[in-house]
């Protein structure tokens, strides 16, 4: 049997096209990873310039660059060893080193040295616990529906929130707050180092956090459309307070169900020794 010239000019270029598309898939959900890790950097310049607030608001789009990476590459099944690595590396920036930068300059600097080690052990409890994340994704003992430890971005999301709540204070922003938020914002400012240290600590741990993919949580199911009706409607309304409250919520929900689990778990004990 023979080939003419034709038949094998075409086999070459299917396969171009087959490594194009494989290539594009990877690509495009690397976009607005690097979207997310250009805004965390811009914020730590913001920061530095003294511009907390404009500073904020950039860690709010990375926030939205990183939910749109990983539902495009699911959608393009564009998921990689690869993407798996610039995600976390982007992350690190944008809520490890972006936020404790950005909480240093508004608030720890005032505790003088005693704001390094704080500001530290949160950006290396974060490099821990993305670490942990990359090893368990690699090896498949990852959970759909639980993450282990507090997840970087909902930490960083209630450093974010607070500054931007704060600046309300401050008169810095002209929108509405939840007043009973903001009647205790100055409480918040004087607890902000042990609020960083709990963090760091919560994102090494072992507590389950909700996911939010898989089944947990469909948009589609009735639950699933009012809970997030709901969560928008009181972010378009009250975004800085609703922001830090829902974070906040979020970061407590781990402890709880930890906290449920360990005495589950005691309890049980105790009816097999009786």
């Amino acid at each position: 049997m023979t080939l003419n010239n034709e038949e094998i000019q075409v086999k070459p270029k299917r396969i171009d096209m087959v490594k194009l598309k494989k290539t594009g898939a990877i690509v495009l959900p690397s976009i607005f990873t690097i979207a997310n890790m250009a805004f965390g950097f811009f914020s730590i310049l913001s920061a530095s310039e003294g511009e907390y607030v404009r500073a904020s608001w950039f860690l709010i789009i990375s926030y939205v660059m990183d939910m749109l990476d990983g539902r495009v590459a699911r959608l393009v099944h564009g998921e990689s060893s690869f993407g798996v690595e610039i995600d976390s590396l982007s992350d690190w920036i944008s809520f490890g080193i972006a936020p404790a930068y950005l909480v240093y300059k508004f608030v720890l600097k005032d505790y003088g040295y005693w704001g390094y080690p704080v500001a530290f052990l949160y950006v290396l409890c974060g490099a821990l616990r993305l670490a942990r994340y990359n090893v368990k994704s690699h090896f498949g003992g990852s959970s759909k529906d639980y993450f282990q430890g507090l997840p970087i971005p909902g930490a960083a999301g209630i450093l974010v929130s607070f500054v931007l709540a704060y600046s309300m204070i401050e008169g810095e922003s002209s929108m509405r707050g939840i007043q009973i938020v903001m009647d205790r914002m100055p409480f918040v400012y004087g607890i902000v180092p042990f609020i960083m240290i709990a963090l760091a600590l919560l994102m090494v741990s072992s507590a389950p956090y909700a996911a939010f993919k898989g089944d947990m949580l469909k948009p589609n199911s009735i639950k699933g459309i009012l809970l997030i009706t709901a969560v928008l409607s009181m972010i378009v309304r009250y975004p800085q307070d609703a922001l830090f409250l829902f974070f906040s919520i979020y970061a407590l929900s781990g402890v709880l169900a930890w906290l449920y689990g360990a005495f589950r778990k005691i309890f049980r004990g105790r009816e097999v020794l009786e």
